[in-house]
């Protein structure tokens, strides 16, 4: 696995980030409205963000006195890429399971 797929599946691990990236799926938002939407203090959300941040999943924009954060969608493009890389194994597998229910039913 590459290291970047790894970052990404650990800053999406904790359960308040992956909470920051469904409410940023509708739309960019501020880290007040992320900290109100969730019920957590600014600080802590601040820092979930940097993860966030860190990780590629997100770039912010200076609006004001706001900072906006919106979801980067190369990185999510390369975990559904890792992700797809895994089908044709499952698929040859149950290939294989579909040849020997039929080998059953067929009593050999």
């Amino acid at each position: 696995m590459g290291e970047h797929i790894s970052t990404i599946l650990t800053a999406l691990a904790e359960p308040n980030r992956l909470q920051i990236v469904e409410l940023l799926r509708k739309k960019p938002l501020s880290v007040g409205e992320i900290a109100e939407r969730l019920n957590l203090l600014q600080p802590a959300t601040s820092k979930h963000l940097r993860v966030l941040n860190k990780a590629g999943l997100v770039e912010v924009k200076a609006v004001a006195n706001q900072r906006i954060y919106r979801l980067k969608q190369q990185p999510f493009q390369e975990l559904d890429k890792w992700v797809e890389s895994f089908k044709h194994i499952w698929d040859e597998r149950f290939d294989r399971l579909d040849e020997y229910l039929r080998k059953l039913q067929d009593g050999n």
